[in-house]
């Protein structure tokens, strides 16, 4: 199954996707921080949203 491209929102959202531009897009905007911020924070906690947010102290 392929991504819906004219959707923009995450295909789960329980995971963060950085590998996906406009997914990446998404989380950015979504928590407020910058790529490097996002991608620091999913290599140290995971994929998972809550951990990530919680990491984020979002």
């Amino acid at each position: 199954m392929s991504d819906n491209l004219k959707n923009r929102g995450p295909q789960d959202r329980a995971r963060v996707n950085t590998s996906e531009a406009w997914e990446l897009s998404y989380w950015t905007k979504e928590f407020g921080v910058t790529e490097e911020q996002l991608k620091a924070a999913v290599k140290a906690v995971g994929p998972m949203v809550t951990d990530v947010r919680k990491h984020l102290g979002k």
